[in-house]
């Protein structure tokens, strides 16, 4: 990580109101928490706050509200299970993230005290990156912590406009961790390196294709961005999803690859259906797609060569699913490329919603070097492209 940001352990924070940015963003059903990884991932910034003496204060945001109070949105339920977590420790939930009760509660605080504010986007001023809702928000508090990677690439005024309102700052443990295994792919990756993108568009992932090209030693590409490239090599991707105005694009990123001598892997073979609720899948070659069906996972051939490559990588990076994911019939593909990776012996990172999702359902999760919590924000740094989160936290 770079030298200008610090870490929190390098803060003062023994009687220090301080506010911690976390990514709390995660999936509830019936007004539980489903999945708790993201609020497990901050609990050593957290303790360590607590252990050091200070005031906490944890802001996050959660789900789309666009700017209201969506009552199914509420923070809630994610106070609740971080009570668990910390055991002995009382979260306090504010009523709201700015105003009179959360301004309260926030004084209120004794040392190892913390408070959870209510989601940070039932506000314009949090996307608006408003320096006046910043202020109202944690002006007051004596350090700030980011410690939210997965939001590190949005300008919003929790992570770009706050931080430049309080002097002590620094990256909470997860976003050091985030930092230091991107940055060792992003300026000296063994080799060789070896990158699976996957996921439904190629617009997705232009600059991040464009940045790895320069890198890697191979690129591996599935999911459905894989038909606009097969599309535009000139096959019949039947009813597959493409996007027709890339293909232009497509041609020129394989020409690239070409020239810098980059091995730009597509799939050879398919795994197809009439729609995407197909149920039992069919195998044929890239080459040969029905025009009545869609190309919705890799298939066997494909994973086989997949499974070659990333056998003898030094390094790997894979951010995006290989097929229609959330369909059982076609998570093949996707989680033959998450085994594969993890049997990889050099220095592994994935990045991604589904992808982790995969080596979780694989049982994969301990067998990678890192997982990121950022799937944006992984592919932005990888680019290249400065975060505002993280640059905020520069001295």
């Amino acid at each position: 990580m770079a030298s200008t940001i610090r870490s929190i352990e390098e803060l003062t924070l023994e009687g220090v109101t301080t506010f911690i940015r976390v990514d709390f963003n995660v999936p509830l059903k019936n007004g539980e928490v489903t999945d708790d990884t993201r609020i497990r991932a901050a609990l050593p910034t957290i303790q360590h706050a607590l252990r050091e003496g200070a005031r906490v204060v944890l802001a996050s945001h959660l789900g789309r509200p666009k700017d209201k109070v969506v009552p199914e949105l509420s923070l809630e339920p994610v106070g609740a299970r971080l009570a668990e977590l910390l055991e002995d420790v009382d979260v306090r939930l504010t009523d709201d993230c700015i105003g009179d009760g959360a301004r309260k509660v926030i004084q209120d605080l004794r040392d190892g005290q913390v408070a959870l504010l209510e989601n940070l986007r039932f506000h314009p001023g949090e996307k608006a990156n408003d320096v006046d809702f910043a202020r109202e928000l944690g002006g007051s508090c004596g350090a700030y912590v980011n410690d939210a990677f997965g939001a590190a690439h949005r300008a919003h005024a929790s992570v770009s406009a706050l931080p430049g309102l309080i002097k002590e700052r620094a990256a909470g443990f997860l976003m050091r961790r985030e930092l230091e295994a991107l940055d060792k792919l992003r300026t000296n990756a063994p080799r060789p390196y070896i990158a699976v993108l996957g996921g439904a568009k190629v617009s997705d992932k232009i600059g991040v294709m464009e940045a790895l090209l320069e890198k890697v030693d191979a690129l591996l590409v599935g999911g459905a961005m894989a038909n606009t490239f097969l599309a535009a090599r000139g096959l019949n991707v039947g009813k597959s999803i493409f996007e027709q105005d890339k293909l232009a694009l497509a041609r020129s990123l394989m020409s690239t690859a070409e020239e810098k001598g980059v091995d730009l892997l597509l799939p050879v073979d398919v795994r197809v259906g009439d729609s995407t609720e197909a149920s039992e899948p069919q195998v044929t070659s890239a080459d040969a797609i029905p025009s009545d069906a869609m190309a919705l996972d890799i298939g066997p051939e494909t994973e086989k060569r997949f499974r070659e490559r990333l056998r003898r990588a030094q390094a790997v990076f894979w951010n995006g699913p290989m097929g229609l994911f959330e369909n059982a019939a076609f998570a093949q593909g996707t989680l033959a490329v998450a085994r594969a990776a993890a049997d990889c012996p050099g220095f592994s990172v994935v990045g991604g919603g589904d992808s982790v999702a995969a080596i979780h359902k694989a049982n994969l999760g301990g067998r990678f070097d890192h997982v990121s919590t950022g799937g944006g924000a992984s592919l932005e740094y990888l680019e290249g492209r400065p975060l505002p989160g993280v640059e905020a936290l520069r001295t």
